[in-house]
């Protein structure tokens, strides 16, 4: 199984070939192709390639799938006995890539429907 562990605003994400993940929201149209070019980890079978931050010449393309609005968080402060009361919310934005590819420096990319 080849997959890679990828930076992306902050967070850390693990991308396999084929499969879909949620990151903070992207200002891209959905069905557009994304290129993640900070590659920390790449592991394909037995080989093992760790970036030092970054693993040289790797990247991983992905496709926009969607735009979706994660879980509601509620937020209630109070003091006791002093009638202070605030409740807010919030609503994380997330946008669903799609992994096409990994792709090392010098090899070409290959498409995880190929492989199927």
């Amino acid at each position: 199984m080849k997959y890679a562990i990828v930076d992306n605003g902050g967070k850390q994400y693990r991308a396999v070939e084929g499969s879909t993940i949620e990151v903070d929201r992207m200002n891209v149209e959905v069905g557009q192709q994304v290129e993640l070019g900070s590659v920390l980890l790449v592991v394909d079978g037995d080989d093992i390639r760790v970036g030092a931050p970054l693993v040289g010449g790797a990247k991983v393309s992905a496709t926009v799938v969607e735009h979706i609005k994660g879980p509601k968080i509620v937020v209630f402060r109070y003091r006791p006995k002093k009638r202070y009361r605030v409740k807010t919310g919030h609503r994380q934005q997330y946008t669903r890539l799609q992994i096409n590819a990994i792709a090392l420096e010098g090899q070409q990319e290959t498409a995880a429907q190929d492989k199927e």
